[in-house]
């Protein structure tokens, strides 16, 4: 991934960008459904699996 970003000269796309990316499409696609964002991230908790989430201030 960060070869590809390189070839878009985007510094920041690595593989950590796609599992943040993939996670808030689960959660927009389920309703905001948490419980399956963290079983899918296999997380112990809500907070743990809302750092995977890009949300802005506004939409918490």
């Amino acid at each position: 991934m960060a070869n590809v970003g390189d070839l878009l000269r985007i510094n920041y796309l690595g593989t950590r960008t796609m599992r943040k990316t993939g996670t808030y499409r689960v959660y927009m696609q389920s309703n905001y459904n948490i419980g399956l964002v963290m079983h899918l991230l296999n997380h112990s908790s809500e907070a743990m699996a809302q750092t995977d989430l890009v949300l802005d201030q506004a939409s918490r």
